[in-house]
C-alpha cells in the first residue's frame, strides 16, 4: 500500500517574497478596499435599488471581517447620486399645543424659513409697541371713547331726569346706579328714610318701581355703547397692528406660497398676534432687587413670540446626496427622538422647541446602519425600530407610555414620513435566532446579504492585501513593510482563513497583528518592518495568552496526565483535541484505550454511560458500530463487546474527529498488535472506512509535537491525519525544519487501513473472494478473534452437565 508521508513544502503556504515587484509598501498605492466582496456587492446593489417596503438588509457575517467599514464605503458612493432628503421643521400648534406640527421643505430652505420667521419676531416686537405709541393711535382711540362717555352722559342725564320727576336723585358708582329719594328738596340717606313714616316709606317704594324700569333700561343701552366701543377699540388695535406687521406677515406668505401647511400656520399666527395685542406692551425694566427675586421665586415672564419660534428638527442644508449614518448606541430616545424638559424648581417643562430628533430622522431619505447587537440590547429601541418600519412614519414617544396602563401627559409631535434603508450588520447565529423567533424580522429584512469571509489566495489579491497594508502605514503613520514582511502577512491571512488556497478577510486580526509587527520592528530600531518582525509579533501575541497551554503540556510531561510518546500498547492510542479559549486555541492529545471481550453489547462508549458523551461524539461510535459489523461479520454473528473511554478525561468530549482513533484502538485490541506510542492520530471516519476531514489540524499536530520535542524526539513519532486536511495545514517553522529533517513525521490517509499500516507496521490485508483476510494481517487476525468469540459464545454450554452424588 502506497501509504502518503507529507513533505516538508506541504506543511503550509509559503508566499514568495520575490513576488512583490517593491523596495516597501511606500511605494505601493493605499487601498483600503475591502477585497474579495463580489456576491456581497452584488447582493447589497439588490436591495438597495428595491423600494418596497419591507426591503430592509441584514449584512451577515463574522465579528471583525469589516463588514461595517465596507458597507459604509459601499453606500457613499451610491448616496452621492440621490437625491438630498427634506428638512423638517416644528411649529407650534395653534389649535392643540401639546401636537406640534412637522413642516416639511426641500434641503436648505429649512434654515431659510428658520431665519424667514425669526426675522418676523424681532419686526413684530419693534412695530408693534411703535405702532400703538403715536398721536394717531391714540386720537383715535380716545374719540371712540369719548363718543362713548358722551353717549352713556346723555343717557344717565335722561335717567336723572325722569329719577326727579318721581322724587328720585340719580347717584353713578362704578359699582352701578343707585337712587336717593328726595324729601323737602333734599336728597336723605338711608338712616334718614328709615326715620321716615311708614306712610311715607310705602309711597316712596311706589315710585321706585317705576324708575327701576327706567334704570334697567339704560343700563342695557350703556352696556350696549360700551360693547361697541370695546369692539371698535380692538377693531382699531387690529387695524393699527395689521398696519404695523401685515406687510411683512404678507411678504413671508408670498416667499412660502408654494406650501399650503406654512400659509395656514402664518395665519394663525397672526391672528394669535392680534388676539395678544397687549402681551406686546413694552415692559418696564425691572431693578436689580426685583430682577433677583423674579429670579428666585417664579419664572420668568414667557415672551408672546415664543410660540412663533421654529424648531429646525432636521437641517440638511449641507448634506451632499442621501444621508448615511453609522450608530453603535440605539438607544429608544437616540432612535425615535425625544422631548427634552427644563427643571424649574423641581416642576418639569417642555416645549415645542425642546424635541430633539433621532437616528431614523437624521437618516431619513438615506441610510441607517446599526449593530444588531446593538439594537437587541436596548428591547424597546428594536420594538421601536420595528413599528417605525411598519408604519413608514417616526412618532417621537414617551418611553413611559411604552410600560405604563396610563399614558404619560406630554407632548405628541405630528409624526414624520419615514423612507429609510435599514442596513442591520450581525452574525449568521443571530440572524437564525430573529427569523426563527420574531415574526416581524422576516418582512421587516427581506434581503440578507452574506459577508465573504474568505477569498482566494491568487496573485491578484496577495496584490491587494499590499495595497491593504499600504494604507495601513499611511493612515496610522507606521513603518513601511518590506517584501518579505507582506508575505509573512499573506502567509498568516492564509493560516486565518485554514487553507492554503484561501486569505482571510477578518482585516481586525490583521489590522492587530501589523500593529503589533510595526512595534516590534521600532523596539528593533528597524527601518522597515520584516519577516522577524511579523513572525515575533505572532508568537509574542500567543506567549502572552497560553498559560492554560503552558499548563497542560507540564501535567502531560510529570505524567499527570498520561500521554505516552514513545513504546508500543496494545488497546491503547493517542488521540488529538483543540481546546479553544477564544484569544487562544491550542491542541491536546489525549490517551484513548479500548477493551474487547466476548458479548452482545456491541461498542461501548464509557462517555456517553456517564453522560459526558455529546451527539456528535455518541454518533461517531454508532458508526465504529457499523463499520466493524460490515467489514468482519458477514458471515458470522458478531458477539462483541468493545468498551471505549477517552482516559482522564472529566468535562465531556464531542466531535467524532476521533472516530478512526478509536477504531484503531479497537482493531489493535482484536488483532493483538501493539500501536506506535508515537504516533497520534486524528480524523472522522464513515461506514465504509474512509477518513473524512477534521478542524483544528495545524493545532492538534502542534500540540502533539511540543509534547514530543519536551519528551526529545525520536525520529519515530508523528501525526496522522485525514488527506483532505493537507490544505489546512499552516504549521509552525519548527515543526516544518524537525519533518525536514526526519525528527517529526505527518502522514495523510484515505482509509482505516492505510492508517492501522503506519500505526502498526503490520498489513492491513486487503480482503479475499471467500470474505476472508491475508494471514498475519491486521484485519485477520481481528476477524479471527472475531470468529473465536462468535464460536465460543454458540459452544457455550452445549455439553451436559451432569451432578454425581
Amino acid at each position: 500500500m502506497n501509504l502518503k508521508e507529507l513533505n516538508y513544502s506541504e506543511l503550509n503556504y509559503f508566499c514568495d517574497e520575490k513576488s512583490f515587484k517593491f523596495v516597501t509598501t511606500q511605494e505601493v498605492t493605499p487601498s483600503r478596499e475591502i477585497i474579495g466582496q463580489g456576491k456581497t456587492a452584488k447582493s447589497l446593489e439588490f436591495g438597495l435599488n428595491i423600494e418596497a417596503k419591507g426591503y430592509n438588509i441584514y449584512l451577515s457575517g463574522s465579528t471583525g471581517t469589516g463588514k461595517t467599514s465596507y458597507v459604509r464605503e459601499f453606500l457613499k458612493k451610491k448616496a452621492k447620486r440621490k437625491p438630498v432628503p427634506k428638512d423638517w421643521c416644528y411649529v407650534y400648534n395653534f389649535e392643540n399645543p401639546n401636537q406640534p406640527l412637522a413642516i416639511s421643505l426641500p434641503a436648505g430652505v429649512g434654515k431659510v424659513f428658520l431665519n424667514d420667521m425669526e426675522d418676523l419676531i424681532k419686526t413684530i416686537s419693534i412695530e408693534i409697541p411703535k405702532a400703538f405709541d403715536n398721536n394717531d393711535y391714540e386720537n383715535e382711540k380716545n374719540r371712540i371713547l369719548q363718543e362713548f362717555q358722551d353717549k352713556r352722559s346723555v343717557l344717565v342725564e335722561k335717567l336723572n331726569v325722569a329719577a326727579e320727576k318721581q322724587g328720585f336723585k340719580v347717584k353713578t358708582t362704578p359699582n352701578g346706579i343707585y337712587f336717593l329719594p328726595i324729601v323737602n328738596g333734599e336728597a336723605i340717606s338711608e338712616e334718614e328714610f328709615n326715620d321716615l313714616e311708614d306712610i311715607e316709606k310705602n309711597k316712596i317704594m311706589a315710585k321706585s318701581g317705576k324708575i327701576q324700569l327706567k334704570t334697567m333700561d339704560t343700563i342695557r343701552k350703556i352696556k350696549e355703547l360700551e360693547k361697541k366701543a370695546e369692539t371698535e377699540v380692538k377693531d382699531w388695535e387690529n387695524q393699527t397692528a395689521l398696519f404695523a406687521v401685515g406687510v411683512h406677515i404678507n411678504e413671508v406668505m408670498d416667499k412660502y406660497k408654494e406650501y399650503p401647511k406654512i400659509i395656514n400656520y402664518l395665519y394663525d399666527v397672526q391672528k394669535d398676534i392680534l388676539d395678544n395685542l397687549d402681551k406686546f406692551e413694552e415692559e418696564e425694566i425691572p431693578d436689580e432687587a426685583q430682577m433677583f427675586l423674579q429670579g428666585m421665586f417664579k419664572k420668568e415672564t414667557e415672551s408672546p413670540t415664543k410660540k412663533y419660534k421654529v424648531n429646525l428638527f432636521v437641517d440638511n442644508s449641507k448634506t451632499k446626496g442621501a444621508p448615511i449614518v453609522v450608530d453603535f448606541n440605539p438607544t429608544f430616545f437616540n432612535l425615535v427622538g425625544k422631548s427634552e424638559y427644563e427643571n424649574e424648581f423641581g416642576a418639569l417643562s417642555t416645549d415645542y422647541t425642546m424635541i430633539k430628533p433621532g437616528l431614523l430622522h437624521t437618516a431619513n431619505g438615506g441610510y441607517l446602519i446599526l449593530q444588531v447587537k446593538d439594537i437587541l440590547t436596548n428591547p424597546m429601541s428594536w420594538e421601536a425600530l420595528k413599528r417605525a418600519l411598519r408604519t413608514e412614519e417616526i412618532q417621537i414617544e414617551n418611553m413611559k407610555d411604552q410600560m405604563t396602563a396610563v399614558p404619560v401627559s406630554g407632548l405628541k409631535p405630528e409624526p414624520i414620513p419615514l423612507n429609510i434603508k435599514v442596513i442591520l450588520v450581525g452574525t449568521p447565529d443571530i440572524y437564525h435566532l430573529l427569523f426563527d423567533a420574531d415574526d416581524d424580522f422576516s418582512k421587516l429584512f427581506k434581503v440578507k446579504v452574506e459577508f465573504e469571509e474568505e477569498i482566494d489566495n491568487t496573485d491578484a489579491n496577495r496584490k491587494k492585501l499590499a495595497a491593504f497594508i499600504s494604507s495601513f502605514c499611511e493612515k496610522d503613520k507606521a513603518l513601511p513593510f518590506s517584501p518579505s514582511g507582506v508575505a509573512s502577512i499573506v502567509q498568516y491571512s492564509s493560516a486565518l482563513a485554514d487553507s492554503q488556497d484561501k486569505l482571510c478577510t477578518r482585516f481586525n486580526d490583521l489590522l492587530q497583528i501589523l500593529t503589533e509587527s510595526v512595534a516590534w520592528a521600532i523596539e528593533d530600531k528597524s527601518e522597515v518592518v520584516e519577516e522577524k518582525h511579523v513572525k515575533q509579533a505572532m508568537v509574542e501575541k500567543r506567549n502572552r495568552v497560553n498559560n492554560y497551554d503552558k499548563r497542560m503540556q507540564e501535567m502531560i510531561l510529570d505524567n499527570t496526565i498520561m500521554v505516552d510518546t514513545s513504546g508500543e500498547a496494545v488497546g491503547q492510542i493517542n488521540g488529538l483535541s483543540v481546546i479553544d479559549l477564544g484569544d487562544c486555541t491550542f491542541g491536546k492529545p489525549a490517551r484513548i484505550t479500548a477493551n474487547t471481550f466476548i458479548g452482545k453489547s456491541g461498542i461501548v462508549n464509557i462517555e456517553r454511560e456517564a453522560d459526558m458523551s455529546g451527539t456528535s461524539h455518541t454518533k461517531g461510535v454508532l458508526i465504529i458500530s457499523a463499520y466493524i459489523g460490515e467489514k468482519y461479520a458477514q458471515n458470522l454473528p458478531l458477539a462483541l463487546t468493545a468498551s471505549l473511554c477517552f482516559e482522564q478525561l472529566y468535562s465531556g468530549v464531542d466531535g467524532d474527529s476521533a472516530s478512526s482513533t478509536e477504531i484503531y484502538a479497537i482493531l489493535s485490541s482484536l488483532s493483538g498488535v501493539p500501536i506506535k506510542q508515537g504516533i497520534a492520530v486524528t480524523g472522522s471516519v464513515n461506514q465504509k472506512g474512509e477518513i473524512q476531514p477534521i478542524g483544528g489540524a495545524s493545532d492538534k499536530i502542534d500540540g502533539f509535537f511540543q509534547v514530543c520535542k519536551a519528551r526529545k524526539l525520536t525520529g519515530e513519532q508523528g501525526v496522522i491525519i485525514p488527506y483532505q486536511n493537507i490544505k489546512n495545514l499552516h504549521l509552525r517553522d519548527e515543526i516544518i525544519e524537525a519533518v525536514k529533517e526526519g525528527k517529526f513525521h505527518i502522514w495523510a490517509v484515505k482509509t482505516i487501513d492505510e492508517g492501522i499500516e503506519i500505526l502498526t507496521g503490520v498489513k492491513a490485508g486487503k480482503k479475499k473472494k471467500d470474505g476472508t483476510y491475508p494471514e498475519g494481517t491486521i484485519n485477520c487476525l481481528a476477524y479471527n478473534k472475531l470468529k473465536d468469540y462468535a464460536m465460543t459464545v454458540v459452544n457455550f454450554g452445549k455439553e451436559e452437565n451432569t451432578i454425581k452424588y
